[in-house]
């Protein structure tokens, strides 16, 4: 049976607080459970005031057998910020705005700290994805082809330099695609005519939808999978339409975190739910306590 606990994002007093909650404790430095296994969804870095106890938590539990874990956009962005050219410079020439977040999980560490260099290296022994038969799990979004791509990039354990150098740098690679669309999901963009303004006063160019329906009909706020900003209420223009992933209804559930429910819903439909409860902002963090249903059942969420 699993407990399966949404992006953690650096809260470590919460994670602690969510697993005694669920009966885990603490033993021979790893928190275990008798008879259940936790599952993290990625993202337990950056944001929050903890993310080197967060890591060091999740790390000890994966290790000694007591939970899984796998990688979120977070942890990329950490792992490609921190690779070097042939010359022993960054490779990353001018951050975007998915690498200023790392800066707080960066200034946890001190200059050249062998503990950060450990730890990336074990984020690339992650896997991208697991499929344990009657559950799935992802970060972001459930793409059969993108997991085909995964399943390749693996050698010895771990995902090699040489690949995440090639995600950063060769966009259009189908590694790149396909590492992306398990971590980030799909995104739409606005077309030129469309403005929104998101709970920061920024308009952005694009929003993420659900993946997991077929769009053709729908409106841009019936689309989105939003929580930034809310969206105008008339048919999306097919052309634009990008392409998404309809989630099957006798597929095995599938967990993904990723997307912000502050408010929730979690359980989208029967077999789809997302445990991202947005601790940053809410200062609560979700787990769902699958025990074995076909079906999910919201008295098996967790919030603390």
């Amino acid at each position: 049976m699993y407990d399966i606990i949404g992006d953690v994002h650096g809260y470590a007093v919460k994670l602690k607080k969510l697993l005694l909650e669920m009966g885990y404790q603490k033993t021979n430095g790893s928190y275990s459970h008798p008879a259940r296994k936790a599952i993290f969804v990625g993202d337990f870095i950056n944001r929050g005031p903890e993310i080197r106890k967060t890591i060091r938590i999740i790390k000890a539990m994966v290790e000694s057998g007591n939970a899984y874990a796998i990688l979120g956009n977070h942890e990329l962005n950490a792992i490609i910020y921190h690779l070097k050219d042939k010359e022993g410079r960054s490779i990353i020439s001018k951050p975007s705005k998915y690498f200023l977040s790392l800066f707080k999980t960066i200034n946890e560490y001190s200059a050249g700290s062998k503990e950060l260099d450990e730890q990336l290296r074990w984020m690339r022994t992650l896997p991208l994805y697991l499929d344990l038969g009657e559950i799935r799990i992802v970060h972001a979004c459930w793409c059969e082809d993108a997991i085909k791509v995964a399943d390749t990039l693996y050698e010895d354990g771990r995902i090699r330099k040489k690949v995440f150098r090639k995600v950063y740098k060769k966009s259009s690679s189908e590694e790149a695609k396909s590492v992306w669309r398990l971590t980030k999901g799909v995104n739409l963009k606005f077309p030129s005519d469309i403005r929104v303004i998101s709970n920061k006063g920024v308009s952005p160019r694009s929003f993420r939808i659900r993946w997991w329906d077929n769009l053709e009909g729908m409106t841009f706020k019936d689309a989105s999978f939003e929580s930034k900003f809310s969206m105008p209420a008339y048919t999306i223009p097919t052309e634009i339409i990008p392409k998404t992933f309809p989630y099957p209804d006798d597929a095995p559930i599938v967990f993904f975190g990723h997307y912000c429910r502050g408010a929730g819903p979690y359980i989208i439909k029967h077999n789809v739910c997302c445990v991202d409860s947005c601790v940053a902002g809410t200062k609560s963090l979700l787990a769902y306590r699958w025990s074995g249903e076909k079906e999910l059942d919201m008295n098996h969420l967790v919030k603390i």
